[in-house]
């Protein structure tokens, strides 16, 4: 096979696969009901369930560099995609609750492992095109979210059931499959080789400021996925326009994916980048707080555009490591520690709104959090790369002794 043409050949998987990392997770919520109704789920098991895919992103997700040094990254990306498209098909013909959430762990398993890998895969194919290939495969990511969310009901009524709504994503897992077929056979595993490993990355401050930023964004984003419905819910909304307005902020990421990464790789600094986008979550807040009917909508384009912090932090994943190898360890210690840190946001939002009976102390705790949030973006956004941290430091400089020439 030509250079060309497998270069074509891996855009392609890319894309591929990127459609793939979202459905697993986005498809339960929009048939939740009828799910409870059918596996006698209750309100406890509802919730794990729901944020079943942040804790497996956390859990998983940290293997895959690993996996990766060992068997190749090509091997494992085939390997995730089997396991994700043979999880999504077993949970839609569970029988009972336990079946279901058996079926589940492993699908979600192979979508972190693959979200994992993916900026190391662009480091790999593309070093010269880091922001045009990452706009490439979040902006597949984006469509493959807003997929899930919208055609999930839809499949299920023309089938008429929750089991066709949830299997017919395993088919698109499948069809997945196929390129990364032609791309194993070139796979080269790197045992043996000196690497970066995430333990090492313990040591970096960097490494600990991308897995913070990357921690609150994703807090703020499936703390919106999860409960801004129920705000314009309790702001007059029916249930068809919060959704629809969900909708628009998923919707608006897809234009976000496309166009932020190509910024972030044109510009010596992301900092202003990363404060823009905190002020569009600032933005959207405030509106939500004080005017959450008659701005609806800019709230919630706001809201959307924020969320462009996703493809943002995953550029700079690329940027900020010198080697595809280094760059695996970073994306599986940033998003490790970072799902495991936005896995309380959701429940704790909850907990807070059920407490008060108001959405002002939620949103004023997504406020709050937008000040770490922007100051670790601020240190990801300036030029450094995360092995300059674990290099040795210089040795004291040798003074000839007196005389010496």
């Amino acid at each position: 096979m030509s250079s060309r043409r497998r270069q074509w050949l891996v855009v392609v998987a890319l894309v591929a696969l990127a459609l793939n990392l979202r459905p697993a997770a986005v498809s339960v919520g929009p048939v939740l009901d009828e799910l409870r109704s059918a596996l006698a789920m209750g309100s406890g098991m509802a919730g794990f369930v729901t944020t079943l895919p942040v804790l497996c992103f956390a859990g998983f997700g940290g293997l895959a560099p690993r996996l990766a040094r060992a068997l190749g990254i090509h091997r494992v990306m085939l390997a995730a995609l089997i396991v994700t498209g043979l999880g999504l098909a077993g949970r839609a013909v569970a029988i009972d609750l336990a079946l279901f959430v058996v079926a589940t762990v492993p699908a979600l398993a192979g979508m972190a492992a693959a979200n994992v890998l993916l900026p190391s895969l662009v480091k790999l194919h593309f070093p010269d095109r880091i922001g045009l290939m990452t706009a490439v495969y979040t902006t597949a990511l984006a469509s493959g979210l807003t997929a899930g969310s919208a055609l999930t009901v839809p499949v299920a009524q023309a089938t008429g059931s929750w089991r066709g709504g949830l299997g017919v994503w395993a088919l698109l897992a499948a069809v997945a499959v196929v390129p990364w077929l032609g791309l194993v056979r070139h796979d080269l595993s790197a045992a043996g080789q000196r690497t970066t490993s995430m333990r090492r990355l313990l040591r970096s401050r960097l490494a600990w400021a991308t897995a913070i930023f990357f921690g609150i964004q994703s807090l703020q984003a499936y703390s919106v996925f999860g409960w801004l419905p129920q705000i314009y819910r309790d702001a007059g909304f029916s249930a068809e326009s919060a959704g629809l307005l969900l909708t628009v902020v998923t919707g608006t990421s897809i234009p976000a994916s496309l166009v932020l990464p190509r910024l972030a790789v044109r510009r010596p600094r992301q900092r202003g980048l990363v404060l823009a986008l905190c002020a569009c979550f600032l933005g959207g807040y405030l509106g939500l707080l004080f005017a959450p009917g008659p701005g609806a909508w800019a709230w919630a384009l706001l809201i959307g555009v924020g969320t462009g912090l996703f493809p943002l932090v995953l550029t700079l994943i690329g940027l900020r490591s010198r080697t595809p190898e280094t760059t695996a360890a970073l994306s599986g210690f940033a998003q490790g520690i970072g799902y495991l840190l936005s896995a309380a946001g959701p429940v704790t939002i909850g907990l807070v709104y059920g407490a008060t009976g108001s959405w002002t102390v939620p949103l004023l705790i997504l406020i709050v959090l937008l000040v770490p949030q922007a100051a670790t973006g601020v240190i990801v956004g300036t030029p450094g790369y995360v092995e300059d941290d674990l290099a040795p430091p210089p040795g004291p400089a040798l003074v000839p002794a007196d005389g010496a020439q």
